[in-house]
């Protein structure tokens, strides 16, 4: 069986697509930010004296690293309605709307990512100039935050960029959410109008071509950073 490929669909059907790649973005975006976030306070708390806390953090980091994405997307979605009814004592579950559960899951799962990223910058700064902040009688979070993690940010900006990427790659999972992101709105679009070879195509070359500039852009901003070192 021959494979059929008509250009002039994607005329058609582009606005379709441009929506979903843009509501791809603003996905990603969000849980970069928000996972970039979170993730840089879990590794101040790993990386903090209080054992108790730096373990629990640890735990968790790990756990949640060790099972795939698909499945923590699902968990989410239908397991805590139920648990926030069991809290709360309602009687049905509590209503998540799709946008809401993928927001949440994702900037849970990259954080654990980004956590480790960060830790890493954190512990690539000299230790001197944690002594220094401490001899000018600066505390703990004080030196953290305006000494040690804007190096560590600077010095990890590649890595993160990286991650992001992967993260980008990862948003096409919230179709199993029936969720019209990019690949959602291609897939539906397959399904309905029988353009399989014509979707699926398109998708697999936007994301290459865009994975390839953001991955130009990473190799970059490394040179650069390497040389400000």
């Amino acid at each position: 069986m021959g494979i059929s490929f008509d250009p002039q669909v994607l005329a058609q059907v582009w606005p379709q697509l441009l929506q979903g790649f843009w509501f791809t973005l603003q996905l990603t975006a969000m849980s970069a930010v928000g996972g970039i976030v979170l993730g840089t306070l879990l590794a101040l708390a790993r990386l903090s004296g209080y054992r108790w806390l730096s373990m629990a953090v640890g735990a968790w980091v790990n756990a949640l690293r060790s099972i795939p994405l698909l499945l923590v997307i699902f968990w989410f979605y239908f397991l805590v309605p139920f648990i926030l009814a069991w809290i709360t004592g309602a009687s049905r579950p509590v209503e998540i709307s799709s946008l809401t559960s993928c927001v949440v899951t994702f900037i849970m799962f990259e954080a654990c990512y980004f956590c480790e990223i960060m830790r890493a910058g954190i512990q690539s700064v000299p230790p001197g100039q944690l002594n220094a902040g401490k001899a000018l009688g600066m505390g703990y979070w004080s030196i953290m935050g305006h000494i040690i993690v804007p190096q560590a940010f600077r010095m990890m900006l590649p890595v993160l960029l990286s991650q992001t990427i992967v993260l980008f790659q990862d948003v096409s999972l919230v179709s199993v959410l029936s969720m019209k992101d990019f690949f959602g709105s291609a897939d539906f679009i397959a399904k309905r109008d029988g353009l399989p070879h014509e979707m699926y195509l398109t998708v697999a070359l936007v994301y290459l071509i865009c994975c390839l500039l953001l991955s130009r852009a990473v190799k970059g901003l490394q040179r650069r950073v390497a040389i400000v070192r």
